[in-house]
């Protein structure tokens, strides 16, 4: 078997190359390729984070004429694995000390959902048992990964916090209290070995315990029920057609609290811009948590204009996400987001597990009538957005780092990645983005890198929007970090977004 690999850093390939040696498929390279990177990019993924992903096993062979009882070859499933709100929180308290979320901190710490999200995969479709496709990670994290030059920047813009903390400042910084060239993690290593062994322990035994413990400590209120009520969610996906350069292709995107509606609503479209704001504006209004009460989905795939002001106003998620893109050659797929959402979550490392911790819950609303409120045992809207395109010989992986802006980010790259020859080209193409203070903006900016194809119109109907206009000095980490892997007419291809520090490769 060949799969074509693309993730942000080199060591989650070369992860991903060690199972495909072993007999592994393409379920099977993006898992091993993930727990690669929560040890060797802790300012963007975790175990202590959430995953999102759309996995296809592979079709049935055109000599089987009926398929199996029960059978599910070839058919593409959600995988939701986001972690909710303690069934405790003090909403109450929350909202006497301010208006939003605190950005940071114990209150902001969801229950992570990578681990129950990692079996959920595997079990769908990997040929390895779980142990072998941690045993990369496992490696990295005793024996020590370098800095990379994304992980040194983000560590640079946010020392203040790295050293409030004693776990991240122990992991990350050396005595003189600049960072280090390289992570060596004794305690993941060990919880890396704990998962492999019985990956419910994290959920539902010592693992989990020790994880409670330690965030109890600094003040969440996190408990071990809440732990062991997590679960993987597998689902249908949302879906649409899209019909363009002479052929159709269904792409596919995760349902609420994701917002993958967003991204279908805006798949194709002929005036990107204008109905990427539309489309923001109806997220920020509608997005929430199915368990709450009816989500609006009709809303959020239409992109219905809504009021400016009515949705939240998240913080920025710098440094928030990665994303593995898996696609073998039998037309097995995996596109795979893990996220930790801001840079280094919210900014706690559990000492005792080596665990950085998530702050989705800085996303929750607290506005007690918002589709996105915060409440106990509810998931907070999420920004993690992979999608799966499907044709006739074609499958398509995409995914990015981006935070709210992934849906925007992707649709400026979905059409013609479908058919690109030169795919890593079009991974750097310079890109736009819309956002306010998710983007370091005081007002809702359309902000563009330098060679934007169509500069001049956007700024045009940015103007027409009410969107103010800002440019980057060159290519920007805040334009996404995509991913994509593709098998179209019986040949592989793989790009890696030059933004980041990762590797693109067809494994055999």
């Amino acid at each position: 078997m060949a799969v074509a690999v693309a993730a942000p850093h080199p060591v989650a390939v070369e992860a991903a190359r060690t199972v495909v040696a072993a007999g592994g498929n393409a379920f099977d390279a993006a898992l091993a390729a993930a727990a690669a990177l929560t040890v060797a990019y802790p300012h963007q993924c975790s175990v202590g984070g959430d995953l999102v992903a759309i996995v296809r096993p592979a079709p049935a062979p055109p000599s089987a004429a009926v398929a199996a009882p029960g059978s599910s070859a070839g058919e593409a499933v959600a995988v939701l694995s986001i972690g909710a709100a303690a069934a405790d929180v003090d909403v109450a308290a929350l909202r006497a000390a301010g208006p939003r979320m605190p950005f940071a901190g114990p209150q902001t710490v969801t229950v992570p959902g990578v681990v129950a999200g990692w079996a959920a995969i595997a079990e769908l479709g990997a040929c390895l048992p779980l142990a072998t496709l941690l045993a990369p990670a496992r490696a990295l994290a005793a024996g020590g990964v370098p800095v990379s030059p994304g992980l040194h920047r983000a560590i640079l813009g946010r020392t203040g916090d790295i050293r409030a903390d004693p776990g991240l400042r122990a992991l990350l910084l050396d005595a003189a209290g600049r960072p280090r060239d390289t992570l060596v993690q004794p305690q993941l290593a060990a919880t890396l070995d704990a998962i492999a062994t019985n990956w419910r322990s994290f959920y539902r035994g010592h693992l989990g315990h020790r994880l409670v413990a330690g965030l109890n400590a600094v003040g969440s209120p996190l408990s071990v029920a809440d732990f062991a009520a997590h679960r993987a969610e597998v689902s249908t996906p949302l879906h649409t057609a899209v019909t363009g350069a002479g052929r159709t292709m269904t792409w596919l995107a995760a349902p609420p609290p994701v917002q993958g509606a967003t991204f279908l609503g805006i798949a194709g479209s002929g005036d990107l811009l204008t109905d990427a704001r539309h489309a923001q504006l109806a997220r920020d209004a509608l997005l929430g948590d199915p368990r709450t009460g009816p989500v609006d989905l009709d809303g959020l795939m239409s992109g219905t204009p809504v009021p400016p002001g009515a949705g939240t106003d998240g913080p920025k998620p710098a440094g928030d996400t990665v994303a593995v893109t898996a696609v073998g050659d039998d037309g097995t797929a995996v596109t795979l987001i893990q996220s930790v959402f801001q840079s280094f979550g919210s900014g706690i490392l559990e000492p005792a597990t080596g665990i950085v911790l998530h702050n989705r819950g800085s996303s929750f609303s607290l506005d007690p009538d918002h589709p996105g409120r915060l409440a106990g045992g509810v998931r907070p809207p999420h920004t993690l957005c992979p999608t799966l395109a499907l044709g006739d010989d074609t499958v398509l992986a995409l995914g990015c780092q981006g935070g709210r802006s992934q849906p925007w980010i992707l649709a400026q790259v979905a059409g013609d990645a479908l058919g690109a020859d030169d795919p890593a080209a079009l991974l750097a193409r310079p890109r736009w983005i819309i956002g306010a203070r998710e983007i370091d903006r005081e007002v809702p900016t359309l902000l563009l890198e330098p060679g934007t194809p169509g500069a001049a119109e956007l700024e045009q109907t940015a103007r027409g929007l009410g969107l103010a206009v800002a440019y980057t000095a060159g290519p920007h980490d805040d334009a996404g970090h995509v991913q994509m892997a593709r098998l179209s007419g019986g040949i592989l291809a793989a790009a890696s977004d030059p933004r980041a520090d990762g590797l693109a490769a067809i494994l055999s």
